[in-house]
This record gives C-alpha cells, structure tokens and sequence, in this order.
C-alpha cells in the first residue's frame, strides 16, 4: 500500500477497537468498569497476532495477545462459528489475574476467518477468600477466585461465574456488555476483510526496528524491589527484580534473569503480564507513534526464567502481579532505557496501582433482603519528573503530573458521586497530597490523601506497593513519598493506625480507611 492508504487503514481499524471500547463502558453494569474504564479493546490477525489496539490499559494490551493464542489453541476455526465468543481468564493459559476475564470472538467473512476481536475488562469480583478477589493472603491461585480456561461462552458459563461471584447481577451485566462489544469489532471487521492487514503489522515491524536503531548498541542493567509479597510474617521480605538490556543493531534483549524466585503470596507475574511491561516501556521511550501491533515486538527478544517471580508457575497466586509487579517491571525496563536513552527518560512515577477493595452486605446481609456490594478502585498518584522536550532550548525540564495513573494502568478515578450512589460509602476527603513529589528542576507530580468512611459492616484489603522503596529520582532529582495507608476507628484522628502495605481488615460502620499514595520522582538537580 502507498503511505497514505497504510495511514488511513491503521486508523480505521484503530477506530473500530476504540468503539468496542465505548461500547463495553456505555453498556456495563459496574463502576469500575463503566465509570474508571477499566477494560480495554483491540483486533488480531487471522494467525492471532496482534493488529491494533485502543488507548486503554498497557497491561491488558500487552498480554492480550496470549489470551487470543491460547482460546486459538483450545478452539480451532473449524469448530468455531459466527457468533460464538470464547471466554478465559486462567493467568496460566493466557491471563493475566482472575478479574481480568477476556472475551475473543472469531471474525469470518464469506466463510474465511479475517481475524478476531477480544476485549478484556476488570470483574470486581469472581468469588475467592476477600471481596474483590485479589486477597493479600493468598499463597495459591485457587484461593483467589473462580479459574476459566478458555471455553465457548454460554448460558452454562455465565451461570457458573454469576454461583462464584458475590455480586452476581453485576457479572451479568458486565459480561453481556464484553460480548456486545466484541459483536460490533467482528462486524466492523468483516467490512474490511479485502484490506491487506498483513502490511499493517510489517509496518509495526519496520518502525520499531528503525527506532531501536536509533539507540546506542550497549548493554545495561537495572534493579528495582517489590516491598513484600504479602502480610503473612513468612511474606514481608522485599523481591528483587533484575533487567539486563541488550541492544544490538535492530534488536532489543530484556533478560530478567537473576529475579528472585516466585513467592508464597500473590506478588508473582505471569509471563504476558512482563511482556506487556516490557512493550509499554520500549514504545513510550522510542516513539509513542509506533503502532502498537504484533510486529513492533518482532525485533524484541524477552527472557523470563520460568518460577520467578516474572514468570510465575502453577498454582502460585498471582493476584497483585498483574497490578503491582507490573508497575515495578515497568520501571525496572524504563530504568535500564535511561541508562541507554537518557533524554528520553523520566524519573519514576509512583509505582504502584495502590489497589483498594471493600466490600459486604447492605441492610443486615441477604437474609434481611439486603444486596452484596463490592468496590475496588485503584488510586492515581504522582508523575516522576521528566527531561526537557527534544528541540526546547534552555529547558529545566517538564514536571510530572499529579494525580494521574501512570505506566501499566490509564484508568479513570470512580467520580464521587458515582461510588456513594452506588456503594454504602462516603468520601470524606480527596485531594493533593503536597509536598509527596521528588524535588529537582523538573519535580516530581504529586500523589492524592483519600479518606474513605464505610456506612455498612465491611471488609477491606489493600495491596499496594512503594510503601518502603522510594520512586526514584533521575538526573540528581529526589526521590518521591512513600505511601501510606491508615486504618481510623469510628473516624476519630486520635485512634489512627497506620496499616502494612498488604492486609485484609473487618470494618464497622463509621470506619475511615486513609490512603496517602507515593509522589514521582525528580527529574534534574534542584535550583537552591
């Protein structure tokens, strides 16, 4: 195809993952997928490979595509038809973490298969030991929720999953809503079928060989650590992650070899959770106009050792890998770039998702004709601090955002007004949290103080990170805040207590969790 003609396809396709997105949000029935986003879209070849993706979530995308191979795997085209949708979410066969349940369709055209379209969104809950189902004491995948290998989706599966959920009605709606969604991305794409969609991914793959060309040969290395795996004693010790970067000519080696070993906690990744990081990472440092496909990986070797925690093995838990090693994999993969690319890194943003669940029974439980209600959230923070724009002259550099979600996530913020309508909730506080990002001559955005009162009995779980590491500063920046989370009885300041990183707590009414989330990093030597 001419450059023009390759343009105009690539953003036609690209619109139709942006309106499965918009569909998915428009026609969910949970907050957090219709009001934070948390879901995400994108096409495939007809061999599986990824095609074009909506600007969604860097997790989901990046490990999108093991889900596509393995519903493949399990259900070849022949025994597929037109309507049917395959749904997974085993982070052993293509997942990710249970919540993230992925839907792939089959797109055929005058009896020949096109491609697929699959999306992927956050179900807030899928059953397990805590409300929201990523339980900080998990030690195996079978204690976090109800485990689906890629099967045809049908009555008898939406049935299962509604019996394991403590919010049934909800996964219905959800659920009907992903398959919605992908019905539009097969139509859309069968009225492309005469398209060379091949050209579309070679071109990913000539772009991303260009731009690794652009960076220095070398090899560099970088470490960063996950603060605990758990809040089990036997869990508090820190795991590191360690990244070898090779550059040679067109081609880019990201070896983690040298991680520790998989834990006995939920802080462990599959290895399509590294792969997203490490895709996320190399596109935003070379050239964010990379398309975002199959091909622009080609060039890119990853080596995860099976059994670590980059590459976690059956039945370990795995829960906070896809929300919270991901973040530390992210800018462990961007530390090592800045060593290669200096000035096209910035300092680290806050590391972590800083995921919050609660949940319980309205009204005295069931049994008084009160409703199960489950919330999750994850909490923005603070942007690290970045270099000066290329061409800017005397610059100091540009300073991070504050109160945004950064690297492996690009959710919304739940509005209030939404969450205390939808749950037993009050917001007593949002707002900045000043002074928590790293000083330098580009500081570092700021994190976000939350305070959360629950007006029913509930129980809550954290899992969040950067609570004793530091964000890290670049270029002679300072280091972002830690974060902090805090427990106060009934509201009253006098009896706060500050909380591990990591727990799982029963909550009575008038109870106010506290979340202080870390600030970025600093980009360059302060002034004064």
């Amino acid at each position: 195809m001419d450059p023009a003609s390759l343009q105009i396809l690539i953003y036609r396709l690209t619109g139709i993952a942006d309106e499965m997105g918009a569909v998915l949000r428009r026609s969910a029935s949970s907050p957090n997928i219709k009001e934070r986003a948390d879901c995400s879209a994108a096409l495939f070849t007809a061999d599986g490979e990824l095609l074009v993706q909506a600007e969604h979530i860097p997790v989901h995308l990046g490990a999108m595509p093991a889900s596509v191979r393995a519903a493949m795997d399990a259900f070849p085209p022949d025994q597929l038809g037109l309507g049917d949708q395959i749904v997974l979410n085993d982070p052993f066969a293509g997942g990710t973490h249970l919540n993230d349940l992925t839907l792939v369709a089959p797109c055929f055209a005058a009896g020949r298969l096109v491609g697929w379209a699959a999306n992927r969104a956050h179900h807030a809950d899928v059953g397990g030991m805590a409300p929201g189902s990523i339980p900080p004491e998990a030690t195996v995948v079978y204690q976090e929720g109800l485990r689906i290998p890629p099967v045809r989706l049908g009555p008898e599966v939406a049935a299962m999953l509604r019996a394991n959920s403590r919010t049934p009605k909800e996964r219905d709606g959800d659920l009907d809503a992903q398959a919605g969604a992908n019905v539009v991305g097969v139509e859309r794409l069968a009225a492309l079928a005469h398209e060379p969609l091949g050209e579309v991914v070679d071109y990913g793959e000539r772009r991303m060989r260009a731009a690794i060309a652009d960076v220095p040969d070398g090899r560099w290395e970088f470490e960063d650590v996950v603060d605990s795996c758990g809040p089990r004693p036997e869990q508090r010790e820190a795991a590191r992650i360690v990244l070898t970067l090779t550059v040679d000519g067109e081609t880019a080696t990201f070896d983690f070899t040298g991680t520790d070993r998989q834990r006995a906690g939920n802080v462990n990744a599959v290895e399509a959770v590294t792969v997203s990081a490490v895709a996320f990472a190399l596109r935003s440092t070379t050239d964010p106009t990379i398309p975002a496909n199959g091909g622009a990986l080609r060039p890119v070797e990853v080596v995860a050792p099976l059994g670590t925690i980059v590459n976690a093995l059956v039945p370990v838990a795995v829960g906070a890998g896809n929300v919270e090693v991901s973040q530390r994999l992210a800018d462990v993969c961007l530390g090592a770039l800045a060593h290669a690319v200096p000035e096209r890194v910035g300092a680290a943003g806050q590391g972590t998702m800083n995921n919050l669940m609660i949940g319980g029974q309205t009204d005295g439980g069931q049994a008084s004709g009160g409703r199960p209600w489950v919330y999750y959230e994850t909490v923005a923070g603070g942007q690290g601090g970045r270099p000066p724009a290329p061409r800017s002259g005397t610059e100091p550099g540009r300073a991070g955002m504050s109160g945004v979600h950064t690297a492996m996530t690009n959710t919304r913020n739940t509005p209030i007004e939404a969450l205390e309508r939808a749950f037993p909730l009050r917001v007593l506080r949002y707002r900045l949290r000043r002074g928590s990002g790293g000083a330098g001559s580009a500081p570092g955005g700021e994190g976000i103080e939350r305070d959360v009162q629950v007006l029913a009995d509930a129980t809550v779980s954290f899992i969040t990170e950067r609570r004793v590491s530091q964000p890290w500063g670049l270029a002679g920046g300072g280091p972002g805040a830690v974060g902090e989370n805090w427990l106060l009885p009934g509201g009253d300041e006098g009896r706060a207590e500050r909380l591990a990183d990591k727990v799982t707590l029963e909550l009575r009414a008038g109870d106010v969790v506290r979340i202080l989330t870390p600030g970025g990093g600093g980009w360059g030597r302060p002034s004064s």
